[in-house]
């Protein structure tokens, strides 16, 4: 409750001293407030990329309004400019283009490296059972396409040949 009372306060604040400011950033930064209403996960991944580059979007036009005229009516004419609001609104649909192709990349490329050192630890595997032998075989899990239990009288069990 107090949090919300003194957040409340700020904000009356901020309107009385910089109404141009809160007009610009509340309306330019719409698709970051959607995007952190509509981010239900635990890390917000989708706030954190839209409204980063949503706030890029906002922010040289935010300079403009803070190091020029900082009047109500200079705002108004920044909202209305129509590259303005695409360059604010661009920035936006940029972090979603980024948060909803990233994440198939990151993973396809996760899934080649571990395909890779699986690949590896097989061939380190391997070496180990040429120079010690199969005497290192213990009673482990021998499914899948993994090393084969010695048969009594066999000379030894080897790897299969990795897939290329």
């Amino acid at each position: 409750m107090r949090i919300l009372v003194w957040g409340l306060l700020i904000f009356m604040l901020l309107l009385i001293v910089a109404l141009p400011t809160v007009m610009l950033l509340g309306f330019g930064m719409l698709p970051g407030l959607v995007a952190m209403i509509v981010d239900r996960t635990e890390e917000r991944s989708a706030t954190f990329c839209v409204g980063g580059l949503n706030f890029c979007g906002v922010f040289p036009y935010l300079m403009d309004l803070w190091f020029g005229d900082h009047s109500l009516n200079q705002a108004i004419t920044l909202l209305t400019d129509v590259f303005a609001l695409a360059v604010m609104y661009g920035g936006a649909c940029m972090g979603w283009m980024l948060y909803l192709s990233l994440p198939p990349v990151i993973a396809s490329f996760i899934q080649v490296m571990s395909e890779r050192r699986l690949q590896q630890l097989r061939k380190t595997q391997r070496e180990i059972l040429d120079e010690w032998g199969d005497e290192v075989i213990t009673d482990a899990d021998f499914g899948g396409d993994e090393l084969m239990p010695p048969e009594p009288g066999d000379a030894g069990a080897r790897l299969p040949a990795p897939a290329e």
